[in-house]
């Protein structure tokens, strides 16, 4: 039997086939009681991938009948301090009981919930409620703000809407200019690269900005090496040169936007060599860059996490933003601005209510009429559900402080090794009263709980997932969990019916995507004419799709989605990184990901065919000259918060005075910065001063 579904990984959620071999002999992998096997075969109909895997897509049934696997409740025992086993009525009794009591003694903000950017909508949308109603906390957050807040700060302030590509991803075959902002796609969704080499072949330009010289760099024309954390200044220098060459399209300007002088007035203080003088790219390389842009007819950038997990991460987005409006491209076929999502369901993830400040469909928590319309839905009084909480970061800074909480959900996220300063986020998640983790494997997370739920994977249950076009898509249960199992959705219904919600959670997921529907219907995410079926006869619906709309493949193409229809300009300016270099920390640290891994690796690093060779220090030979630093022989990088020892790795791809990591083991984010953008509440990822010695 063959299954139509999508990658449990990135936010290309590439179109995959699971065949059923019901114990015949196979090259999947079986479930280890029978040798019935999920193997993965192409779905060439799909249009993102068009049949098309990376390794990790190929081998994601890895997971099934993994000795490492959870088939039962864990609770940890107050005498030993030992996890055991537990039946499911004992672990949903206990965890119920817990909170119910935290709250009796502190509150309701006593209990927090934190959730996932890889859930599916079915999930997020369940979650939310969830804390708001059977809680009635507002302590709900989840990592995605760690994704692409940043972007989606910048698109609703410029667009009013953040959708983070208002296009197709296809269109970028078809762009004349493609500008990629931080972004190392070809390692980190290796099947949307072939839009860069199609669009080499018919005569386009691709250009990265990146410190490291990556695999997608390598599939470019142009390279520019700015210092880590200078992305808006170099955005400001080409916007400046565009100004001076008479290259912004004026006629656009007057008609579709508004705000354009302030922007110009801060551009002017950027000519070429301060420029030069801040980010390191030489002035005739920014000279270069602004001349291609004006003299092509069709201009696309893109941003990704290296511009966007900044403490300006939202100010330096929004200047590349600039230059595209400045250049009238957003709206027009084939040209624009969008981001690229990193997680599976980044997207989605946000827009139905896990995230602290909004409600389902996009609304604002402390908008009224967003508060009475989803209240109702829910059958609820609005002025029982609780304001706006805490962002993620500082929700977790929070935990088992006075006044913050004394007890965390957490779903679908691994926050010992994917939080910045690691080290001090995992000593918060130790001194709460109640830590329940659910999770499919014991991750790093879920080995410090003090009850873990074994839930299902995705290719055991169904739900939708929103890709980084905004094509809500259907991923479909192949087989059964393994006994002992339950979904996300089950967990939540238990919990509630335990703690005497006021309304029943469904734990059927065709009818909570029905609900959401149902609550998003008029929001700016409107999802309310989007149903299973339609997405498995379309191979996918974009939103907005309010009833009876066709979908909307391409926004922005007659309006933006302010109330007077034009974008905004926003003028901003580069002011440095949080933490800059000095004497005892000379070095900028910067983090990312490699092709086989996945996120914390939870699930990556457990699969047999992916390799996996732990972290490592990416440096240049000039600075390993330096330190006396052989490639392969261990390296201590060490940062303000915290230290790792890993092998070198000498590569002339690098610039000669930052270092890399990848962060999907435990330690590369010890050492990140958790200083916060002020308008997406990022944290600074993805530079910090550091260190090396040998």
């Amino acid at each position: 039997m063959d299954t139509l579904t999508h990658c449990p990984y990135c936010s290309l959620q590439c179109g995959m086939t699971l065949r059923d071999g019901r114990g015949a002999p196979s090259s999947g992998t079986g479930d280890g009681r029978g040798g019935r096997t999920l193997e993965v075969q192409p779905w060439p109909e799909f249009p993102v991938n068009e049949g098309g895997l990376c390794r990790k897509g190929w081998t994601a049934t890895g997971l099934r009948g993994h000795r490492e696997r959870l088939t039962q409740p864990l609770v940890r025992d107050r005498a030993t301090g030992e996890l055991r086993a537990a039946g499911w009525d004992e672990a949903l009794d206990l965890v119920a009981g817990r909170l119910r009591d935290l709250q009796v003694e502190s509150g309701p903000d006593a209990v927090a919930v934190f959730g996932g950017g890889g859930l599916t909508n079915e999930k997020a949308y369940a979650l939310g409620k969830f804390a708001r109603v059977a809680l009635r906390t507002s302590q709900v957050d989840y990592n995605g703000r760690w994704c692409m807040s940043s972007a989606a700060s910048a698109a609703n302030q410029a667009f009013g809407l953040d959708r983070g590509l208002p296009f197709p991803l296809a269109d970028l075959e078809q762009t004349d200019v493609l500008v990629l902002v931080g972004s190392n796609l070809a390692e980190t969704m290796p099947p949307a690269a072939r839009h860069l080499d199609r669009l080499r072949e018919r005569g386009g330009t691709v250009v990265v900005v990146d410190p490291r010289r990556t695999p997608t760099a390598d599939r470019a024309d142009v390279l520019l090496q700015p210092v880590p954390g200078t992305d808006l200044a170099l955005a400001l220098g080409v916007l400046h040169l565009l100004d001076a060459a008479g290259a912004v399209d004026t006629a656009y300007v007057e008609a579709r936007t508004t705000g354009f002088e302030p922007v110009r007035e801060v551009t002017a203080g950027w000519w070429p060599e301060r420029v030069e003088r801040v980010t390191g790219v030489p002035a005739t390389e920014l000279r270069a860059l602004a001349t291609l842009l004006a003299g092509a007819e069709r201009v696309t950038v893109l941003t990704a996490r290296g511009a966007e997990q900044h403490a300006q991460g939202t100010a330096t987005v929004l200047g590349w933003i600039d230059v595209a409006l400045a250049l009238g491209m957003p709206g027009r076929p084939y040209a624009g601005y969008g981001c690229l999502t990193g997680q599976g369901n980044g997207q989605g993830g946000r827009e139905h209510g896990q995230k602290a400040d909004q409600l389902p469909g996009y609304r604002m928590i402390d908008d009224p009429a967003a508060r009475d319309h989803v209240a109702r839905v829910w059958g609820v009084d609005p002025a029982d559900l609780p304001g706006a909480g805490r962002s993620a970061y500082e929700l977790l800074d929070a935990l088992g402080t006075p006044g913050g909480p004394r007890a965390l959900l957490v779903h679908g996220s691994n926050i010992v090794v994917s939080a910045p300063h690691a080290g001090h986020v995992t000593a918060r998640l130790e001194a709460l009263d109640l830590l329940v983790v659910c999770d499919l494997v014991m991750s790093e997370t879920a080995a410090i709980a003090d009850v873990v739920l074994p839930v299902t994977q995705w290719a055991e249950e169904t739900g939708t997932m929103t890709n980084l076009e905004g094509r809500v898509v259907l991923r479909q249960q192949a087989t059964p969990p393994p006994e002992g199992v339950r979904s996300d959705l089950e967990v939540l219904a238990g919990l509630a019916e335990r703690l005497g919600s006021p309304v029943p959670f469904s734990t059927d997921p065709e009818e909570v995507f029905a609900e959401l529907g149902r609550a998003s219907a008029g929001g700016r995410a409107d999802y309310s004419g989007i149903s299973y079926d339609r997405i498995r006869e379309e191979h996918g619906v974009f939103w907005p799709c309010p009833v009876g709309s066709a979908g909307t493949p391409r926004m922005f193409t007659e309006s933006f989605a302010h109330a007077d229809g034009r974008a905004r300009f926003v003028a901003v300016d580069h002011v440095g990184t949080a933490e800059p270099t000095d004497a005892a920390y000379p070095l900028h640290l910067t983090t990312g990901r490699v092709l086989a891994q996945y996120q914390s690796g939870a699930q990556t690093r457990r699969v047999r065919d992916l390799p996996d060779t732990g972290p490592f220090v990416e440096l240049h030979p000039m600075l390993a000259a330096r330190l006396g630093a052989v490639d392969g022989e261990p390296v201590v990088v060490t940062t303000r918060r915290g230290e790792l020892k890993a092998p070198a790795r000498v590569v002339t791809t690098i610039r000669p005075d930052t270092v890399f990591v990848p962060f999907h083991w435990v330690g590369a984010n010890r050492l990140t910065n958790d200083a916060l953008d002020p308008s997406s509440r990022m944290p600074e990822f993805k530079v910090c001063a550091a260190a090396v010695r040998t």
